[in-house]
């Protein structure tokens, strides 16, 4: 590390750590940051992080001096308004915009901005509201003001038909080329006629998806040359107006209003210096201001109003007309401690330090290749080509380049076969690490579908497929739906590039010749290959059922059994119930792990359902009888399922809210719906056995694990906690339970199970579905009714057991109740503790 940081800081001295700054980078890490320690935070285009030193400066402040609501006469108010005009010329400084031709209001945030200019523009049916294909959805959401009012929405991509020269930087009106999507316009919409035509065309300073720094000289050109430009479109008529997204750009390079003067700009300060959230800045140009039309009124925007009759008089001032309401006063006071940190590293110091980090990294990702030599990223930013302008994909080499870019990287990554690795599969893996990146599309659609290449028939298709923002559906027809962000802040250090590339190297890099992973499991499993030197234990034919387990309640603690029956759901009774939020939200382990510390039996003979937890003092008792239940019947999706249910009466409801300390009711499955899936173009993912009768499971009726592969994770936890140097105190041991599966058998080799097409147990048949995937369930662990959480054992997991995109471990079986039990009549089928396993591989 030592050695690589040399040659690093060698290339980059000039630019990297603040050399001529009060504290250097590693002193700012070290006094500033120390919640960084192990963590490697690479997200600062979704929000920058706070110092220690700003929220001391801050509480200091606040315990100093005593801020009123501005709203009034007061000796505390008059100070809140000294220091809110204080705070609207520190923001207008930082974009160099000259106080008489600007205003700033402050806002909720860069959105509550956008939606002033969107509500109040002066639109007519003659209007255009033009904007670049890359803008975030917050600048899209302002098309439905304006089709709403009869005007005309555009998406145009913004290409450089030539280089520029070292003598002329900027854009001209040659230099640059519009190219116009399709025309959008409302048959149904409130038409308004204006004598003067008004058009606004927006873009961003910086893309938050690929970091691209547009050039700030299209203010200019729109404004100045918008039939050129647009070569003679019938949408060119009329005034353009020009906003400005900078709520990504602020945070290494503010505009310069001064010589490219925006008719409107929006700011999120969390994304500067990541403290307040929730406060934004609308920095208008007092003309374009005037033509605002707010309908309105409220606390603060009126100098009298009356309640009886339609009489308003608004306040004169700018900032007074859109500021509803109280201002966050203690927020807005806030800022002078943030833009405090941000000046003494001056911002051009910030921007090459950021800077230097983005281009060494993106210079590693590009250069990375596989054992074939198949390249690993594909990097996806905007270049200049003289045969061909637009948008590329860099994979194999750096395109020479006009447009700048931020300290941003949007990216994806290939297998060596040139398929795709999923972009949720790097997020998982990443957190694993203590890395902490985005991955989707940014809600940036129309950057992600151009870099990605998604047509209109593509991103339709991947809707019809259930794909939504945030979910897992990282690949669709071997396409990616987005890609992988990481961004740098003022804060980041090469120690966290560096992690972060030796992270994609271990993980995603193949160090085998052959064209798929050695680790990567077939989806019809076969046996991992050995460890040099291991021994062969127990073989198959000493393979037997160990131990068996119930779970009544999905994410509910289990209980153990000798012997116990099946039916056609598999074990009788096995997530049979579950717990629903009044949202209708389903509750599992992943969102509240206290679910894992109530404890679950079932008596049989009694036929009761006994539920205790050390929240709740006495144990429930809930009869299993069919027709215990005494709530409503209703109906529940679950995993592209619906289930008819039925619950229980408020008493039981209660405890189960008391003990997950959250509303709830619990439900019991009484069978499938009438119509089984939700809807014909839901991708059941998950659920692996889309055809047997299932109660509340995830992928299949039942879950078998192997004791012996158990421990061959144990030892490999083991092995690398200590290879990381950390404390052995802090690993959980991995014992079964852990998995929560239903059946631990013992006596075989490790993972010979995922060899298994079936199996039987005792006389029982089971046919094999493959590996179960895991999640970050497996690592809660629950001992002496104590909750902790940690990384493992899933990060190791993660280094072996992963196909396409899942960590498996485990295997998933269905219970084949039409298989004849042997030559007998048998009125109850059952497995017991003990039974022989005898597996079929082919």
């Amino acid at each position: 590390m030592e050695q690589v940081k040399d040659e690093f800081v060698k290339e980059f001295a000039q630019d990297y750590g603040y050399p001529n700054a009060p504290k250097n980078i590693d002193e700012i890490r070290n006094s500033e940051f120390r919640r960084l320690d192990g963590l490697v935070y690479l997200d600062h285009a979704g929000a920058s992080l706070y110092s220690e030193s700003q929220l001391e400066s801050i509480f200091r402040d606040f315990k100093g001096n005593v801020y009123g609501n501005p709203h009034s006469q007061s000796d505390t108010s008059s100070a809140t308004s000294d220091i809110v005009r204080a705070a609207r010329q520190q923001v207008l400084d930082y974009c160099n915009a000259p106080s008489d031709a600007y205003r700033c209001i402050f806002t909720s945030g860069a959105t509550a901005a956008l939606k002033i200019v969107g509500e109040a523009f002066p639109w007519s049916r003659e209007s255009c509201y033009m904007y670049s294909m890359e803008n975030h959805n917050s600048v899209l959401g302002i098309r439905e003001y304006a089709l709403n009012h009869g005007a005309t929405a555009l998406a145009v991509d913004i290409e450089e038909v030539e280089e520029r020269s070292a003598s002329n930087t900027h854009l001209n009106p040659t230099s640059v080329k519009i190219i116009q999507h399709p025309v959008q316009r409302r048959a149904f919409s409130r038409e308004v006629q204006n004598s003067t035509i008004y058009n606004l065309f927006a873009f961003p300073s910086e893309c938050n998806f690929s970091g691209t720094k547009f050039d700030l000289n299209l203010v200019n050109v729109i404004k100045k040359y918008p039939g050129r430009v647009l070569e003679g479109s019938p949408y060119c008529r009329g005034q353009w107006m020009v906003l400005l997204d900078a709520a990504k750009g602020c945070g290494t390079q503010p505009p310069d209003l001064t010589h490219f003067p925006a008719d409107f700009v929006v700011i999120s300060f969390y994304k500067i210096f990541g403290y307040p959230t929730g406060l934004g800045a609308l920095v208008v140009r007092t003309e374009a201001a005037g033509l605002l039309k707010k309908i309105y009124f409220s606390g603060g925007t009126v100098a009298a109003s009356v309640a009886d009759i339609d009489f308003v008089k608004r306040r004169e001032g700018i900032e007074e007309w859109f500021e509803d309401g109280t201002l966050s006063f203690l927020s807005i006071a806030s800022l002078h401690h943030g833009f405090k940190i941000v000046n003494m590293l001056s911002i051009s110091a910030i921007s090459r330090h950021t800077k230097s980090l983005a281009t060494y990294t993106r210079r590693i990702l590009l250069a990375l290749r596989h054992a074939n030599g198949a390249p690993v990223c594909v990097i996806y930013e905007r270049s200049f080509s003289k045969k061909k302008q637009g948008y590329y994909q860099s994979s194999a080499t750096i395109q020479v380049s006009s447009w700048d870019k931020g300290p941003t990287i949007a990216f994806n990554l290939k297998r060596p076969d040139g398929s795709w690795f999923g972009h949720r599969e790097v997020e998982k893996l990443a957190s694993l690490s203590e890395i902490q990146l985005r991955t989707g599309c940014f809600c940036n659609p129309g950057a992600c579908s151009k870099f990605l290449g998604l047509a209109h028939s593509d991103l339709l298709s991947n809707i019809e497929a259930g794909h939504v923002c945030w979910d897992d559906f990282d690949i669709i027809h071997g396409k990616p739906t987005g890609a992988v962000r990481i961004s740098f802040g003022y804060m980041s250090t090469f120690e966290d590039a560096k992690m972060f590339i030796n992270f994609i190297v271990s993980a995603f890099v193949s160090k085998q010749s052959q064209s798929r992973e050695d680790y990567l499991l077939p989806t019809k499993m076969t046996p991992l290959q050995k460890e040099e030197g291991m021994k062969r234990s127990h073989s198959v034919a000493g393979t037997y059922l160990e131990s068996i387990i119930i779970y009544p309640i999905k994410s509910c603690g289990g209980f153990t059994v000798d012997s116990w029956p099946l039916d056609s759901n598999g074990l009788r009774y096995d997530r049979e119930w579950l717990l629903k939020s009044p949202s209708g939200e389903i509750l599992t382990q992943k969102k509240v792990p206290e679910m894992s510390l109530i404890n679950t039996s079932i008596n049989l003979i009694e036929r009761t359902l006994i539920v205790e937890s050390k929240i709740c003092e006495a144990k429930l008792q809930i009869s299993i009888q069919q027709n215990s239940c005494s709530g409503m019947r209703e109906e529940v999706d679950l995993y592209g399922h619906r289930y008819e249910v039925s619950g229980y009466n408020n008493e039981i409801n209660i405890w189960f809210s008391k003990a997950v300390a959250r509303p709830c009711t619990l439900l019991r499955c009484l069978g499938p719906a009438s119509h089984q899936h939700v809807n014909k173009n839901y991708r059941i993912r998950d659920c692996r056995d889309v055809q047997s009768q299932l109660n509340f499971v995830n992928e299949a009726q039942l879950l078998l694990i192997s004791k012996e592969s158990v421990a061959d994770l144990t030892h490999k936890v083991d092995s690398n906690i200590h290879g990381r140097n950390h404390e052995a105190k802090n690993l959980s041991h991995v014992y079964p339970m852990r998995f929560r599966p239903n059946f631990i058998i013992s006596g075989s080799e490790p993972y010979a199970e995922d060899s298994w097409r079936s199996l039987y147990i005792g006389n029982v048949y089971f046919t094999s579905l493959g590996g179960c995937n895991r999640c970050q369930m497996v690592n809660l662990d629950v001992q002496a009714g104590q909750l902790e959480r940690s990384k493992e054992p899933l990060a190791t997991l993660a280094s072996y057991r992963r196909f396409q995109g899942r960590i498996l471990f485990g295997i998933l079986l269905k219970y084949e109740e039409s298989i004849k039990q042997g030559e007998e009549e048998v009125l109850e089928t059952r497995v017991q503790v003990g039974q022989r396993i005898h597996p079929k591989t082919d």
